[in-house]
């Protein structure tokens, strides 16, 4: 068999069954002797098997890959949550899968937690999120795990992975779908002040039950994306997908001012689609413009009958959503601004709910049959324009790029991207970094890893206080 075809039939989903510590990390070229922080990533990597699991489900590892001046280390723990310490004293899997108790599991064992999807730093507190469950707290550096952080008991319920910090005031708003329980149509919403005390939490009814995995914030407002990747108790209880793809239920989007209540939302509709990631949103004259990684169809789940959702529509594209708020129109407009498969879009967040200029996504390289592998990284600007694009040897993957300004008064777009890249020909990964407007010149630096991390989901750059 030729290398090449080893290589495609090869990927980088499959957990690593350890926990390591590096101090002194192989460096390719030179890091930058200002970029001095954390990056943290977070990811599936499930302790055990568990029959039937989909790769959302799996136990959530952290990832630290510490830079100072010019040196790199890395960490990677469990996140210990009550489900993993549960399994790891059984020694072998409980749960199947969004939050579903195997048949022989304890009848007293309620939380299938695992904490990842997401890892951020707000009000001095370092948080592992995902969207079923309230952020868990870790310990900077050590990456140990202290606990599930509920905001002096003011926030309860689920919690998303995708909560947004405003860049002016520093606090972080927030939202949970399945708030009523699981696979109900009930969202939370609310928000944190730049102290870390929760300011709003309120409860309100979404048009059906969806899986909302991300949602938009602006300068003064706030959209929740209802799309139909719906949740069924009824399914699931008879052994049918949970989730999955029910198009004629048609894409809503609710907006509501954020200083006003759930009750004033008011729900602009189009044409069904799905999006698990938003790149920014911004107000401009009387709309709200967001541009956003669309999916035609559904990738990763079924239709209600099992039926998988057709490969060639289940590409995610950046797409530009406008909403008219003068009232003429209950309907969003969607225009697709580039037809390059991608995901994991990233702004410098300094310009969260403005106007963007500058914006990366993760892309997948265009002569190579393997949607899922990305490939490659896209500079846009504020209009979807390619500005540069990065692309990998066949076979390399590479993860969410994160963006680091060069310092805190730098000009939008100013400083670096820090990208997880798999080397499928080693099966080890490197810490990836660029100059964030030139990525077409590659690395200027690689962070160089004896294993590899497996494709995981988010992450971000803590800087040295």
């Amino acid at each position: 068999m030729q290398p090449d075809a080893i290589i495609e039939r090869r990927n980088n989903l499959g957990p690593i069954p350890f926990e390591a510590d590096a101090p002194f990390l192989r460096i390719v070229g030179e890091l930058p002797r200002d970029l001095n922080g954390t990056l943290y990533r977070n990811g599936p990597n499930p302790q055990f098997d568990a029959p039937g699991a989909h790769w959302f489900v799996g136990d959530g590892m952290l990832h630290a890959f510490h830079l100072e001046n010019g040196r790199a280390s890395y960490r990677n723990r469990w996140v210990r949550t009550p489900k993993w310490l549960a399994e790891h004293d059984a020694g072998r899997a409980l749960f199947g899968g969004f939050g579903r108790k195997l048949p022989d599991a304890p009848q007293n064992l309620t939380d299938g937690g695992v904490a990842n999807t997401n890892i951020i730093f707000h009000a001095g507190k370092l948080l592992a999120l995902e969207e079923a469950h309230l952020p868990t707290e870790i310990e900077p550096g050590t990456l140990a795990t202290r606990g599930y952080h509920n905001y002096q008991g003011r926030v309860a319920g689920s919690f998303t992975a995708h909560p947004k910090t405003d860049p002016a005031t520093g606090e972080l708003v927030f939202f949970g779908y399945n708030a009523a329980g699981p696979l109900t149509p009930s969202l939370s919403w609310g928000s944190i002040d730049v102290t870390g005390k929760a300011t709003r939490f309120e409860r309100f009814e979404a048009p059906y039950a969806s899986m909302v995995h991300d949602f938009i914030v602006t300068e003064n407002h706030v959209l929740f994306p209802i799309l139909p990747i719906t949740g069924s108790m009824e399914r699931a209880m008879s052994g049918r997908p949970p989730y999955a793809w029910e198009p004629d239920k048609g894409a809503y989007v609710g907006v509501m001012k954020r200083n006003g209540a759930a009750k004033d939302i008011v729900w602009f509709r189009a044409e069904a689609c799905y999006v698990f990631h938003v790149m920014n949103a911004w107000e401009d004259d009387g709309r709200i413009v967001a541009d956003v990684m669309q999916f035609e169809e559904a990738p990763l789940f079924p239709h209600p009958d099992g039926r998988p959702t057709d490969p060639d529509k289940s590409r995610a594209r950046h797409c530009r959503w406008t909403f008219d708020l003068s009232g003429n129109t209950d309907r969003f407009q969607q225009t697709y601004l580039d037809d390059l498969t991608g995901e994991f879009p990233r702004i410098d967040d300094r310009r969260a709910g403005l106007k963007n200029h500058h914006g990366w996504y993760a892309c997948a390289n265009p002569k190579l049959p393997m949607f899922g592998a990305l490939s490659g990284i896209v500079h846009a600007d504020g209009n979807g324009r390619r500005l540069g694009q990065y692309l990998l040897p066949a076979g390399d993957t590479i993860s969410e790029p994160v963006f680091v300004e060069r310092a805190r008064d730098a000009a939008e777009g100013d400083g670096w991207l820090l990208a997880v890249v798999w080397r499928a020909r080693e099966n080890r990964s490197d810490l990836a970094v660029f100059n964030a407007t030139d990525v077409e010149a590659g690395p200027v630096a690689l962070v160089q890893l004896g294993h590899r991390v497996p494709d995981g989901f988010h992450g971000n750059w803590v800087g040295a206080a």
